[in-house]
């Protein structure tokens, strides 16, 4: 099976030895994405919904390079380091995915990568 690296300019650089995605059979496996700023690389300062609007944007941009797009995601693993954000979450994530809802795990965590409030990966087929 061929397996392909996506790198994008758009999204931040991964922090850490890990790749954004991997194009494989038909699959696209995105790594976790943060609500980093692309242009300074630390965390989005603001409210919740803005940091999850971020992740977000970064993970559709991240589909997009790899021919695919938030429709066509079949699951998505949220980690959380405060539950109590559980509703704005998928407030937010409502308006992404609206009707087309892939499969979803959200759950809580102690920490995260630069004390990110959120990190958002995703499965999703591809061309």
């Amino acid at each position: 099976m061929d397996r392909q690296i996506i790198h994008t300019e758009g999204p931040p650089k991964p922090v850490g030895a890990y790749s954004q995605a991997v194009k494989a059979g038909g699959w696209l496996y995105i790594s976790g994405q943060i609500p980093v700023d692309s242009g300074t690389g630390e965390i989005v300062k603001g409210p919740f919904e803005l940091q999850a609007r971020t992740a977000l944007d970064h993970l559709k941009y991240i589909l997009e390079e790899g021919n695919s797009s938030l429709d066509r995601v079949i699951k998505v693993t949220i980690f959380l380091t405060d539950m109590d954000c559980f509703t704005q979450l998928n407030t937010v994530y409502t308006e992404y995915f609206g009707e087309s809802r892939p499969a979803r795990s959200c759950v809580a965590v102690n920490r995260l990568p630069k004390d990110s409030p959120l990190e958002i990966e995703a499965v999703a087929t591809c061309d």
